[in-house]
């Protein structure tokens, strides 16, 4: 024990002892059998065993003093102490929770720290924690995030919210047009280039991406765009056949086919199909880090990744068109020969009288710019991925759904561009 001290206390076996001694707090418990007399120095500071939570009013002011250990094995004590002191009334309407006397402190007795800093708060009063040391400062503010409700929404405000949604989303689509305009821009810088240097051009990546997106896609565009062609065949018959006017079923394909639903099936199936593999790959270089360490040597992303796949998707998608469309008539001729009874030099003649060229000619120019928008929409988006999956997924998702809709809208366009022009 320690020498030259005057007061002596007396312990049952199973007491707890807790004391401060020249800074140093000393702890005993679990006494010996029998009763122990220790011998406490007048310098030292006898500290309770247990937590505690003292309150002191100090001018307007309501102090909690919590000392002694706030830890999980005190949990019972201290659910006791926590809800003591949220009963009892105050008129303080400023409370300061002191943590400087607490010696142990772990996530439950912050967690009840914060708990009762909370209800007070939740009380019209201003609760404040204070004397919180820098080693539980990470602790108390980790606490202080957690579980919070978000604030009501009033009902006079709730049409300022929905001005305020409509804002986000218009800033969100402004923001978007700008990043569209801003690739456009630099895929035209890059092709300028390579047009003045030839030799920087990228030969060898664009046959490859031209190989992906036009030859292997041949197959599945030939079975989309043939069933298309007969399944609008097969309704117009079954409709037409009320009025004797079979004939014009063919009429009705020719103009369907080669004007808007040819292109437009085929870039709605090379937006699902080719788009979204720009994205995921130029979204999984962005997460690797590849596309910085192209810079990082000098090259530029724009002219070794993106023109070389804008150019190939810009020549497949009209050769796709032209395959789909005499894929989608030869479906409906098929079909008006079979279901119709329609022979088939019948069918080609009718074409050959009701068709013009014009039709042929607007769907085919509308495949490159719309091969494009494709394009040009799929590499904004997969530039845009962060470093995780669930951006990776998001990202090629919303390049589908972005670039169908501009194709739509630009379908729209056209339509109304041909018709001023008599088309």
């Amino acid at each position: 024990m320690v020498s030259g001290c005057d007061m002596a206390v007396e312990l049952s076996t199973d007491s707890e002892l807790m004391f401060k001694y020249d800074g140093t707090i000393w702890r005993r418990s679990r006494l010996p059998s029998g009763r122990a007399r220790i011998r406490i120095c007048t310098r030292g500071v006898f500290v309770s065993g247990g937590p505690e939570l003292k309150s002191a009013v100090d001018g307007e002011r309501l102090v909690l003093a919590a000392v002694g250990p706030w830890t999980a094995a005190h949990s019972d004590a201290l659910e006791r102490t926590i809800d003591e002191t949220v009963a009892t009334p105050a008129a303080a309407r400023k409370v300061e929770i002191d943590m400087s006397g607490i010696d142990r402190l772990d996530t439950f007795g912050a967690w009840l720290l914060e708990r009762l800093r909370r209800t007070l708060a939740s009380d019209g009063r201003e609760a404040v924690l204070v004397g919180v040391s820098d080693d539980r400062r990470g602790l108390i503010e980790d606490l202080q995030k957690v579980n919070l409700e978000p604030a009501e929404s009033n009902s006079h405000l709730l049409g300022l919210n929905w001005l305020a949604a409509i804002g986000a989303t218009m800033a969100e689509v402004t923001r978007s047009f700008l990043l569209l305009a801003q690739m456009l821009g630099e895929v035209s810088h890059a092709g300028v280039r390579a047009l003045i240097r030839p030799g920087s051009f990228r030969l060898t990546s664009t046959v490859h991406h031209l190989d992906r997106v036009g030859w292997r896609a041949v197959p599945i565009i030939l079975l989309i765009t043939f069933l298309i062609g007969a399944i609008i065949a097969q309704q117009g018959i079954f409709h037409f056949r009320r009025f004797g006017a079979e004939v014009y079923v063919v009429d009705m394909v020719g103009v369907l086919v080669l004007r808007e639903i040819g292109v437009l099936i085929v870039c709605i199936m090379v937006a699902g199909r080719s788009g979204s593999a720009y994205t995921a790959e130029l979204g999984a270089m962005k997460m690797r880090e590849e596309i910085d360490a192209l810079r990082t040597m000098g090259f530029d992303p724009v002219e070794v990744l993106i023109l070389p796949r804008i150019v190939a998707i810009v020549i497949a998608v009209p050769i796709l068109t032209f395959l789909g469309s005499m894929a989608a008539l030869y479906g409906g001729g098929l079909v008006c020969w079979l279901y119709g009874g329609m022979n088939p030099d019948i069918f080609l003649s009718r074409l050959k009288e009701s068709i013009s060229l014009n039709h042929f000619v607007v769907g085919m120019v509308k495949a490159p710019f719309m091969a494009m928008m494709i394009g040009i929409v799929a590499c904004v988006e997969g530039l845009q991925v962060k470093g995780s999956a669930d951006s990776l997924g998001s990202q090629t998702t919303a390049s589908v759904v972005k670039s169908i809709f501009l194709v739509i809208v630009l379908d729209g366009f056209f339509a109304i561009f041909f018709a001023s022009m008599g088309k």
